[in-house]
């Protein structure tokens, strides 16, 4: 798919302000899209929406296809006749800047159970109707996910390999007895997925109306510990137990002398291959529903796999495994059309890679904070791009530019860091007062057809307000953005930069 000239801000959801301890898809989520259109942008990126386990990270989900209820925003659900204002007045003194998950979690699963309660006693709600829809229309994820979950809260979170075995490996007897005895936690997981689709796809209306469009994100390896292995333990490697014999990762490189150890099992794709990807065409079907477009992560993994003996210690010792990456996206190709899809192409990409990209016109990505670790010739410097991609000046996995710039004049840095420091400010001809605004203003003149900022340069925020630092256990996926953060005098700034660079929507350029 082709893509016009155009500007987008990355944000995750959880990251918007607002009272009830995560930013969720109230009334904040809309002044947010209401900011992207009086800054003249044309996409709001988000990370994976998923319902997140241990560690908060929305990159290993319960579900491939599911949502995160602790996005369901509880003013609405009084709206919905499904709380009463009361039922809001009692909640914990959460931080404002940061995320405190384990109170949000104890909190907001209080207010989504007392609204199941609820919606089961209404006579007349119009939503049991609509409910009743959403079901049908979603049971071929839905049952098994609700299942999945309601038995993982019976047995406290245990991951499904530790279940007894007859649950385990479904045995159907024994899923038929707990379908039977547990029905109402089944379809109470139903309802919260309900209410997580319902309020989403109202603002994904809403955002698309005012002519901006979505980027939504599939990590490519999903969590061992989600309903997608447990209904689906055919399509992946896994030993007779249920484990994984190999596990997902990337090979020693610069930044890390043992590479990356993800610990994702990974797939056994000639088996998808002979079910003809029915498992990825249902994946991705259901992404475009929810988003306007896809970014794919790790790109690399479609054309060969890092795979690690699984119980190894390090990623040291994985091989790269082939991937039929190519028939995988002709069948996608021919299941859902022409695919809105942008490749996460970043760190060693090969030519069989790039071929695999180009082949199918995907854009590829460019950092700007990498631009300046090399020389002239580096891929990540503004003069070196192709048309056909996406700049950003850092992602979820950077620091902030801020953050990032601060670093490079911290004592005791190594020469490397000081040239790079050096050639970044001769690069963009500044004396790095304001360096998000440069970066910002290099990725817009840039050629590359889309340039997308994260909202923490927007507002020149410092390393504390880094998303995500990979590698590291803690601390991560917390960051929140202060209310009215985003004032008009930014939206302007940024529309002013927009028409400047061509990158400001025009009534002829409100499609992708």
């Amino acid at each position: 798919m082709t893509f016009s000239r155009s500007s987008g801000i990355l944000l995750h959801p959880t990251s918007l302000p607002g009272p009830f301890g995560i930013g969720d898809l109230g009334e904040e989520a809309y002044k947010f899209v209401d900011f992207l259109a009086k800054s003249g942008q044309s996409f709001w990126q988000v990370l994976p929406l998923g319902p997140t386990g241990y560690g908060d990270s929305p990159y290993q989900c319960f579900s491939a296809v599911a949502g995160n209820p602790l996005l369901v925003n509880p003013e609405f659900l009084v709206g919905d006749g499904l709380l009463a204002e009361t039922d809001l007045k009692d909640s914990p003194n959460f931080p404002v800047e940061r995320i405190d998950f384990g109170s949000v979690i104890d909190y907001k699963t209080r207010l989504l159970t007392k609204a199941y309660e609820n919606f089961k006693k209404a006579v007349n709600n119009p939503l049991k109707e609509l409910f009743q829809v959403f079901c049908k229309n979603t049971a071929s994820w839905l049952d098994g996910y609700a299942l999945f979950r309601t038995l993982k809260d019976a047995h406290n979170g245990a991951a499904w390999c530790d279940w007894p075995k007859s649950l385990a490996t479904r045995e159907p007897a024994a899923i038929a007895e707990v379908e039977q005895q547990m029905q109402s936690q089944i379809e109470a997981h139903k309802f919260f997925q309900f209410l997580f689709f319902k309020q989403w796809l109202l603002l994904k209306e809403y955002t698309n109306q005012r002519g901006i469009k979505i980027i939504g994100d599939i990590p490519i390896f999903v969590a061992y510990d989600s309903s997608d292995v447990w209904l689906n333990a055919q399509f992946f490697k896994l030993n007779s137990e249920g484990k994984p014999t190999v596990v997902a990762g990337v090979p020693p490189d610069f930044f890390s002398k043992t590479g990356q150890l993800w610990g994702n099992p990974i797939y056994d794709w000639e088996k998808m291959a002979q079910n003809s990807f029915k498992w990825w065409i249902d994946r991705v079907s259901m992404m475009l529903k929810m988003v306007d477009v896809v970014r794919f992560d790790h790109f690399r993994g479609f054309a060969a796999c890092w795979e690690i003996p699984a119980g190894d210690p390090t990623a040291e010792n994985g091989k790269w495994v082939e991937v039929p990456g190519r028939e995988l996206f002709l069948k996608i190709q021919e299941a859902l059309g022409d695919l809105p899809i942008i490749a996460e192409d970043l760190g060693v990409i090969t030519p069989d890679v790039e071929a695999l990209r180009d082949d199918f016109a995907f854009p590829g990505m460019r950092i700007l904070q990498f631009a300046f670790n090399s020389d002239s010739s580096s891929i990540d410097l503004p003069h070196n791009y192709t048309k056909n991609s996406v700049v950003y000046t850092g992602t979820h996995d950077n620091d902030t530019t801020a953050g990032w710039f601060e670093t490079t004049a911290a004592e005791g840095v190594s020469a490397a860091v000081k040239r790079a420091r050096k050639y970044c400010l001769e690069y963009l001809n500044t004396d790095g007062k304001e360096i998000h605004w440069d970066f910002i203003r290099a990725a817009y003149a840039s050629v590359s057809d889309i340039a997308i900022v994260p909202a923490q340069d927007i507002l020149g925020l410092g390393s504390d307000a880094r998303m995500n630092l990979p590698a590291s256990q803690q601390g991560n996926w917390n960051w929140r953005m202060i209310s009215g953060s985003l004032t008009t005098q930014l939206a302007e700034k940024l529309a002013a930069m927009g028409t400047i660079y061509g990158r400001t929507p025009t009534l002829k350029n409100k499609t992708l």
